[in-house]
């Protein structure tokens, strides 16, 4: 995400930005709230001159409006943000729009900011600057390929391949299928991480140091039991993204998961659910909470979370925001959307 202008006044105010990929949508998503304002160029029909025998089909004109918004929804396979409200500048006041926010988009937003906002906003600058990684995990004849975005691993193809005993060529054309998608997919990356059980993952780097030389440049190994979407997760909690990214989200996610079920399971220090969460907050016990951005979302549309996060902080606690995009932030869903690891242990 690219800031352009920032003019706030005690977190009031505009700030003007470029939404650079999916993961910036994916961001504003959760950063608009109903009543903010939303200034876009946009297509509006302009009403042309009419005469009584054959009105003029009205033209369709660049404009920049601005949209009070009422309605959000992240379009993740068509990459774009659709934003709904009602027209309070520029042409047709009072009307209905839809803003579809894409990347490379210069949008402003005006609104009261809260502080995690302005922190995802940061958070957003600072991942543009990255290095953009792809995992790969493989065993013998199946391959998934996965996309490390801030919201999650978005896996993006498999490859499925019945291989019998002395089978050379069909391993080969294993290999040479997956060779060519990879190839596509890491484009544009500067790591992927090759991960799996056994020895496939070395014998396919050593398939494409013969044959993609400068894609198999780009491999770092990592030994993981299973493949898919837990061998993903494997890989995230191994630390192999950080070590490459420097600080991934996803990855602080999947190892605090782990740790809240290890403590849960034990019966230590976690809670979780919404009344056992405010109960720790109130006795000081909160070090770290865990909250989903879609419970987030909807406890601000009723007005009741932003005192509560503010007394956690004010607590010298830490707030996580999960992405309910990826399997941490699905797990915590399960656990009612919020959780908390403690200083001490408290009575449930």
């Amino acid at each position: 995400m690219r800031v352009l202008k920032k003019e706030l006044r005690f977190d009031e105010g505009e700030i003007s930005l470029i939404p650079e990929s999916l993961d910036d949508l994916w961001h504003l998503k959760y950063i608009l709230e109903p009543k903010d304002i939303v200034y876009a160029f946009t297509k509006r029909r302009i009403e042309g001159a009419t005469d009584k025998l054959r009105p003029e089909k009205a033209d369709k004109k660049t404009v920049r409006i601005g949209i009070q918004v009422e309605k959000v929804e992240f379009h993740r396979f068509s990459n774009r943000l659709r934003v709904h409200g009602i027209i309070v500048d520029g042409i047709d006041l009072g009307a209905y729009h839809t803003l579809n926010i894409e990347e490379g988009m210069n949008i402003s937003i005006v609104k009261k900011w809260k502080s995690d906002q302005l922190e995802r906003i940061k958070e957003a600058e600072i991942a543009a600057r990255r290095p953009k990684v792809i995992i790969v995990t493989i065993e013998e004849g199946e391959a998934c390929i996965g996309v490390v975005r801030q919201f999650g691993v978005e896996e993006t193809s498999c490859i499925r391949q019945s291989l019998g005993k002395g089978e050379g060529n069909r391993r080969n054309e294993f290999f040479g299928e997956l060779a060519s998608q990879l190839k596509w997919a890491a484009e544009k990356v500067e790591a992927v991480i090759l991960a799996g059980p056994g020895f496939t993952k070395e014998d396919f780097l050593e398939f494409l140091r013969t044959r993609e030389a400068e894609l198999a440049k780009k491999i770092v190994l990592e030994d993981t039991a299973s493949i898919g979407i837990s061998g993903f997760q494997e890989v995230l909690r191994r630390g192999a993204v950080d070590r490459i990214m420097q600080e991934s989200r996803i990855g602080r996610e999947a190892n605090l998961i782990e740790e809240l079920m290890k403590e849960i399971s034990i019966g230590g220090k976690a809670v979780y659910g919404m009344a056992e969460v405010r109960n720790a907050q109130s006795l000081g016990a909160i070090e770290t909470l865990l909250i989903t951005d879609e419970l987030l979302r909807t406890e601000r549309e009723k007005n009741s979370i932003d005192d509560f996060l503010k007394d956690v902080e004010h607590a010298q606690g830490k707030i996580v925001i999960f992405s309910t995009e990826f399997e941490p932030g699905k797990k915590l869903e399960y656990l009612g959307g919020i959780a908390a690891l403690l200083r001490f242990k408290v009575a449930v």
